[in-house]
């Protein structure tokens, strides 16, 4: 998963946003991809694969802007998923400076495009019209000349795939940029490099399909930025959008990112599936926090146990959501039972955080974010070398590791090595001989000392440097 939020932008700097916009399968993704130089955006032949609006941070001849990725627009009823997508499509062109109006240089322009082309020079906005697909130049002669009857001036020929044609369009881009600057008083800058001091903290939304994600990722940041509806599915790129959240000691900066539906590995059977679920697999494995969200009214089911599975095989640190619980007559019965579900199948992580919640509500969508940030704490952990060694020692008198094959097995010393998540090595005689339950008497042994239940812990058992100690 590529960290596809945008650079922060120098003090008193406001990076220029340019949305690129079309219909469907011209290439916009491809577009947008080859700008911010990172395959952000999944790219299918499939017409409408892109759903969502999605940011970058974009680069040509040393000046840097924000690009944003659109659904392909079409015309459809408001309610319908088409109409939806056609309106995340209207509030990126609103949000943006300039739009970058892609039409394909092979087919030339259709109705579609002159309807939408009417409504870009209604907005007033500055446009770049850019004709893709035009690396044979031949072919595309007649689709780029066509381009001017939009009447959206000189169409640029490109070829998104194969980078052509992007020295004229980093020109129309560098002027906007100016043109904003100037309208603000200030000069276009060169991209520089500066600090952040406070990274964000990352959580990745992960669950079946239709279980609430995007509804919940809206609720969480205060506005309808992710495309939501009753169709199971709709989201299919892993989308990240940044906002702060007030704590009670400080500000968390949150970058939460919403992904695909996970369904079971023999469902997905379409290249375009397998590619949003390959998607949200680089999510978790970017992520710190992972929001397991479960439908209240099936809760843990297997699919939901291999997820949370997978999160905690990671290394990442793990919360469940239970979204629709507005729905649930009997809320103590139902929590008591997903409680003990959870006990007896997650062992790796006794006392996972629980919160339950509604999203289209927005009840109990406030202690997420709480639950969240302690269990990143408890995932940074780091213990004393010497309280881990006292606590080893208690633990060796309690129970002593079992005689194998007649010789007994020495645990002499043990130390923190890493955290993210809190990692231990202890120095062993006959490591490989350690039985699995005596294993996880040390794993809960170091849960209950020292209160990391909840994440993941790995203990590692080495042989110790002394080539004599099993002697």
């Amino acid at each position: 998963m590529h960290d596809d939020t945008p650079a922060p932008a120098p003090p008193g700097k406001t990076l220029v946003k340019i949305a690129i916009v079309g219909r469907p399968n011209v290439g916009k993704s491809t577009l947008f991809n080859r700008l911010v130089g990172k395959r952000l955006a999944i790219v299918d032949d499939t017409p409408g694969v892109t759903r969502d609006r999605r940011e970058g941070q974009a680069r040509l001849g040393g000046f840097a802007f924000i690009a944003i990725d659109t659904p392909g627009i079409e015309e459809a009823p408001e309610a319908a998923l088409e109409g939806r997508m056609r309106q995340q499509t209207q509030r990126a062109i609103d949000e943006a400076a300039a739009t970058i109006f892609v039409i394909d240089a092979r087919v030339g322009v259709t109705p579609l495009d002159q309807r939408f082309a009417q409504m870009l020079r209604e907005r007033g906005k500055p446009v770049i019209l850019a004709a893709n697909k035009a690396e044979n130049a031949a072919a595309a002669e007649a689709g780029v000349l066509d381009a001017w009857s939009l009447a959206l001036g000189e169409p640029i020929a490109v070829a998104a795939e194969h980078g052509v044609g992007f020295g004229e369009l980093q020109q129309a881009i560098e002027d906007i940029i100016a043109q904003a600057a100037a309208g603000d008083g200030d000069a276009p800058q060169e991209e520089t490099a500066w600090d952040d001091p406070l990274k964000p903290l990352r959580i990745a939304i992960v669950g079946r399909p239709n279980a609430g994600k995007s509804t919940l990722v809206n609720r969480l940041i205060g506005e309808d930025r992710m495309l939501t509806g009753p169709e199971a599915g709709i989201t299919r790129d892993s989308i990240s959008i940044e906002f702060k959240w007030r704590g009670e000691d400080r500000d968390w900066p949150i970058k939460v990112f919403d992904t695909a539906g996970m369904r079971k590995k023999a469902k997905v059977q379409s290249k375009l599936e397998k590619l949003s679920v390959a998607d949200s697999l680089r999510a978790i494995q970017f992520a710190e926090v992972v929001v397991l969200l479960l439908d209240a009214q099936t809760p843990l089911e297997k699919q939901d146990l291999q997820i949370a599975d997978l999160v905690l095989r990671e290394g990442r640190a793990l919360v469940i959501g239970v979204n629709k619980w507005d729905l649930i007559d009997d809320k103590n019965a139902a929590s008591r039972a997903l409680r003990e579900t959870a006990e007896r199948n997650l062992s790796q992580a006794p006392r996972a955080p629980i919160v339950f919640l509604s999203a289209e509500t927005g009840r109990g969508v406030e202690k997420l974010i709480p639950a969240a940030t302690r269990i990143y704490v408890d995932w940074n952990a780091r213990i004393k070398t010497p309280d881990l060694n006292i606590w080893l020692k208690a633990a060796l008198d309690r129970h002593p590791p079992p005689a194998v094959a007649g010789r007994r097995i020495k645990l002499r010393y043990i130390a923190q090595t890493k955290t993210r998540p809190p990692t231990f090595v202890a120095k062993c005689t006959r490591a490989s001989d350690v039985p699995g339950a005596y294993r996880r008497y040390l794993v809960n042994g170091i849960r209950e000392s020292f209160d990391l239940w909840g994440v993941p812990i790995r203990l590692i058992l080495e042989k110790p440097d002394n080539p004599f100690a099993d002697g």
